[in-house]
């Protein structure tokens, strides 16, 4: 069983005095302070510290430590925010140059009338067929001459109505090979005018850091034209209609916040005016 010891020895003043310091006195009980006398003592050496000339307090308790905490001055700089938004505004600004009627298609032909075309043109081959057969089977002897002879012009005039000048002349329906041949033209006329807003830059590519003024050009259904037009291969990969439609509704949403980031960038040069501040003054 461990038993209380007596107090520690005092060290004599003779070895204190030889070993070069001051006389050691042993801690009393009256001497001893309380953690509540300890915190309320640093307190006053911190408000002391803070009265003296250069005094400054200690960082823990109104800075932050090691630049926590501190903003960059070029974010809320107004002349560095109008350089953003003006050379951003300068990168997208084709976007006000789009067709939306020659992107938009809207004499694409739709599959109604390519159906109703190609059963006109089976009656036609059928017809021509017949005809054809009548005849030939006049120059066998199997039917009588007059006919072999009127199936010989009806095939004449079934194979006539078959060249587009002659069709053309009596404003018939456009044939199957017409209603094709328009898809070609609209969608080589689109195609043709993507690569020249797209140029050599990349315009969706541009247009994709818009996005702060327009949530919605991060859709991920963009991705793959924004890829396309980093890569400058957008306007060569349009094949279907239904692309040249998701670009130009991409270049919708651009528009949009083209317009916006175009108010912001107005907004903040007029407010700098009127501070008396710094403006932009680059063109």
């Amino acid at each position: 069983m461990l038993r209380r010891g007596r107090p520690a020895d005092p060290v004599p003043v003779s070895a204190a005095l030889a070993a070069g310091n001051a006389p050691i006195k042993p801690l009393s009980q009256a001497d001893a302070k309380s953690p509540e006398d300890l915190a309320a003592s640093r307190i006053t050496l911190i408000d002391e510290t803070a009265r003296e000339p250069g005094g400054e307090p200690p960082p823990e308790l109104d800075e932050p430590v090691s630049g926590a905490g501190k903003t960059d001055e070029t974010l809320v700089d107004p002349a560095a925010r109008q350089r953003q938004l003006r050379i951003l505004l300068r990168r997208c600004e084709r976007v006000l140059l789009f067709d939306f009627e020659l992107l938009a298609m809207a004499e694409w032909p739709d599959s109604l009338s390519l159906a109703e075309a190609r059963r006109r043109r089976d009656l036609w081959l059928f017809c021509a067929t017949l005809a054809i057969l009548v005849f030939l089977s006049g120059m066998t002897g199997w039917v009588p001459a007059w006919v072999a002879g009127s199936g010989f012009g009806a095939s004449v005039l079934i194979l006539l109505g078959g060249v587009a000048p002659v069709r053309h002349l009596f404003a018939g329906p456009p044939s199957m090979g017409d209603l094709l041949s328009r898809r070609r033209r609209l969608l080589g006329d689109a195609r043709k005018h993507v690569a020249h807003l797209e140029d050599e830059v990349g315009l969706a590519w541009q247009c994709a850091a818009l996005s702060d003024f327009n949530p919605a050009l991060r859709s991920p259904r963009f991705a793959g034209l924004i890829r396309l037009s980093e890569q400058r291969t957008l306007a060569r990969s349009l094949v279907r209609r239904h692309h040249v439609r998701l670009y130009l509704i991409f270049l919708l949403e651009a528009d949009k916040a083209y317009k916006q980031a175009e108010q912001a960038y107005l907004d903040s040069r007029q407010a700098s005016i009127d501070a008396g501040g710094q403006i932009d003054k680059a063109e």
